[in-house]
């Protein structure tokens, strides 16, 4: 898991998911990268287990998986990934915005 974060591009799409899930299309805008870059590293996070991923319609909608984002120690607003043998500590996400995937973002969906 650690080497498939160590990547900067799959560091930004593990961000770009925490307010909500997200399609391939919607990533790719939102990150300005092509379909083709957004579509391989969201394969290797998934690969590794860090993302779900569910079909809608003609859509892939991918999410953080359930358990890898938890509140920092001290509950400073701050979350955490937790790789199970270490958390790497990340800064509050964006606001909860609508998606290009044909609805509202839901984080809490499965």
């Amino acid at each position: 898991m650690l080497r498939a974060l160590a990547d900067p591009v799959r560091l930004r799409i593990i961000d770009a998911l925490r307010p909500a899930p997200k399609c391939v299309s919607e990533l790719s805008e939102s990150l300005e990268l092509e379909v083709v870059t957004v579509s391989h590293h969201l394969g290797i996070l998934h690969s590794v287990g860090l993302l779900e991923r569910e079909k809608k319609g003609r859509f892939k909608v991918y999410r953080l998986r359930k358990g890898i984002l938890g509140p920092a120690n001290g509950g400073h607003g701050k979350q955490h990934i937790d790789l199970g043998c270490c958390r790497l500590e990340i800064p509050p996400a964006a606001a909860n915005v609508p998606n290009g995937c044909g609805e509202m973002g839901d984080s809490a969906a499965s």
